[in-house]
């Protein structure tokens, strides 16, 4: 059985960008995704944390999702964040706060890691 993860991209970022460094990470488990090399992956949700971010989040539990990635930029380009990141572990999924590059960005703000609260 495979491990069911979505992607969170930040919004204003997603505007411009074709996401290629996600997918590249994801597809070849890489960076962030290093941690499920034994392990399937299944991408089954991939869209921005704006807009109605709690029916997205209920989308992702009828989906079976268990871990959310969010995305570098978010991390880089988002004030919300940590917030962000919370919402989906309160949530009941594990957080990943980055997607590819490095755990800590150039700036020196490492990526949030958090467990399922429920």
């Amino acid at each position: 059985m495979s491990k069911k993860i979505a992607v969170l991209v930040n919004e204003d970022t997603m505007q411009r960008c074709s996401c290629g460094g996600c997918l590249k990470a994801f597809m070849n488990k890489a960076d962030s995704f290093e941690r499920y090399a034994d392990e399937d992956i299944e991408l089954v949700g991939f869209t921005h944390s704006g807009g109605d971010l709690a029916k997205k989040i209920e989308s992702f539990k009828k989906k079976g999702v268990t871990t959310v990635h969010l995305s570098t930029c978010t991390r880089g380009k988002n004030e919300n964040y940590e917030s962000i990141a919370e919402q989906c572990a309160e949530a009941g999924f594990d957080v990943v706060g980055y997607t590819h590059g490095s755990e800590v960005s150039k700036e020196g703000k490492a990526a949030i890691e958090l467990n399922a609260k429920n």
